[in-house]
C-alpha cells in the first residue's frame, strides 16, 4: 500500500525586507568636515570674544559667512552637484550644525543653508538658480514665519510677521501663499529689527507687500515644500543644541579642575562631580537622538518625523541643562558679561522654544508612536 503523499506545507510569506539600523557613528569624511569648520571658527569666532562682538550688528562676520559657506562648502553641502553644490547629506550638515553651536555662531546657517535650502530643494526646478546662488554663498534665504513654527504647524496669516530670525541678513524671503510658494527679494520688504534673549540669532518683524515675488512651486508641492524645510531644521536644530551642550560640559569640567578652593580643586568635590557625571550621560543621549534623527532625513526613512521630535525633546532639555551648570559652576565669573556663557544660556533657553516647543514635540510623538494621553481621574 502505498503511503499517501504528505500534504505540502504552504509556501512561507516572504518575509519583509529588514531596516538596517541607523549608523550613528561618525564617518571618516565627517570628522574631516568637523576639523575644518573648528579650525576656522577657532580663528575667526573664540567663544571669549563673543560678548564683544555681538555688540556689534550682532556680531555677524560676512567674512567669517563666505569661509564657511564659500571656501568649506557648507552652504551648499545638501545641495546637489550639478546645482553647485556638495551633494552631500543631513549627516554632514549636522556635523556643521554641532560646530556652530559650540561657537554660538552668530552666522544664518540654520536658517538658509539647511531650512530655506531643504524648503527650495522640494519645490522644483523653478527654484533651482536660487539654489545655485545659496550653494555658492553668494546669497542667504529665509521663511518668512516665526522661529517658533513647528512642523506642521500653518504659514502665518498675511500682513507682518514677527520674530523671523536673521531676517534682517537675509537676500532673500520664502513665503508660503494659498497658491504657492514665493520667493521676494528681502530689500521689498520693511524689516524692522526686534531686541531678543538671544543676540547671536537676531529676529525682526518682516512686512512684505502682497503679491511681491516670484512663485517657485504652486500650492500643494509649496506647502510640502515648506513642511520638509521645517523637519530638517527642527532635526538640525538637535545638532546644534549638542554641540552648545559639549562646549558648556568641556568648560566647566576645565574650570572645575584649574580653580581652588580649601587648597584643593573644586572638581575634586563630589557634589561637583556628580553634577558633571550626570551631564555627561544627559549629553550622551542627546548626541543619539541628535544622530539618529539626521540619519533619517539623510535616508529618507519614514520615521524622521518621529526621531526629530524625540531630538528635540531631549537636546533641548540637555543644552539648556548644560548651559546652566556651566554658569553656575563657574561662580561669579559665570554671571559676568564679559565671560560667554551667559550667551549659551540664551542660545539655549531662545533654541528651546525654536521649531516647536518641547511640550508641541511631546505631542508629535503621542500622536505618532499612538500613545493614548492620559485619562484624568473622576
Amino acid at each position: 500500500m502505498t503511503d499517501p503523499k504528505p500534504a505540502t506545507d504552504p509556501k512561507p510569506a516572504t518575509d519583509p525586507k529588514p531596516v538596517a539600523d541607523p549608523d550613528l557613528l561618525y564617518s571618516r569624511d565627517e570628522e574631516d568636515l568637523r576639523s575644518a569648520v573648528r579650525s576656522l571658527l577657532a580663528d575667526r569666532a573664540d567663544p571669549a570674544a563673543l560678548p564683544a562682538r555681538v555688540e556689534q550688528a550682532g556680531g555677524h562676520d560676512p567674512e567669517l559667512w563666505r569661509a564657511l559657506a564659500a571656501s568649506i562648502g557648507a552652504a551648499g553641502l545638501l545641495v546637489p552637484e550639478k546645482l553647485g553644490g556638495q551633494g552631500a547629506s543631513h549627516r554632514e550638515a549636522a556635523v556643521v550644525c554641532e560646530e556652530l553651536g559650540r561657537a554660538v555662531a552668530p552666522l544664518p546657517y540654520l536658517t538658509s543653508s539647511v531650512i530655506a535650502t531643504e524648503t527650495l530643494l522640494a519645490a522644483g526646478p523653478a527654484a533651482e538658480g536660487l539654489l545655485a546662488e545659496l550653494a555658492a554663498g553668494e546669497r542667504t534665504a529665509v521663511l518668512l514665519t516665526p522661529l517658533s513654527t513647528a512642523p506642521g504647524d500653518p504659514p502665518p496669516p498675511p500682513g507682518p510677521v514677527t520674530a523671523v530670525a536673521d531676517a534682517a541678513l537675509a537676500d532673500v524671503l520664502l513665503v508660503l501663499r494659498p497658491d504657492g510658494l514665493y520667493a521676494a527679494e528681502a530689500a521689498d520688504a520693511v524689516r524692522t529689527p526686534l531686541t531678543a534673549l538671544d543676540l547671536t540669532r537676531p529676529p525682526a518683524t518682516v512686512d512684505l507687500p502682497e503679491g511681491t515675488g516670484a512663485k517657485v512651486a504652486d500650492a500643494e508641492t509649496g506647502r510640502a515644500a515648506w513642511e520638509r524645510g521645517l523637519l530638517a531644521g527642527a532635526a538640525l536644530l538637535a545638532s546644534e543644541q549638542l554641540g552648545l551642550a559639549e562646549w558648556c560640559l568641556e568648560q566647566t569640567v576645565r574650570h572645575t579642575a584649574t580653580r581652588h578652593q580649601f587648597n584643593r580643586p573644586i572638581g575634586s568635590f563630589q557634589a561637583l562631580k556628580h553634577r558633571m557625571a550626570e551631564l555627561w550621560l544627559e549629553i550622551a543621549g542627546a548626541r543619539a537622538a541628535a544622530r539618529a534623527a539626521a540619519d533619517a532625513l539623510a535616508t529618507g526613512s519614514p520615521d524622521a518625523p518621529l526621531l526629530t521630535a524625540v531630538a528635540q525633546v531631549h537636546c533641548s532639555r540637555t543644552a539648556v541643562h548644560a548651559a546652566e551648570e556651566c554658569v553656575q559652576l563657574h561662580g561669579g565669573l559665570g554671571m559676568t558679561w564679559e565671560h560667554p556663557a551667559h550667551l549659551y544660556l540664551k542660545r539655549a533657553k531662545a533654541d528651546q522654544t525654536a521649531l516647536g516647543s518641547p511640550g508641541r514635540h511631546k505631542d508629535t510623538i503621542a500622536r505618532l508612536a499612538d500613545l493614548p494621553a492620559p485619562v484624568s481621574p473622576g
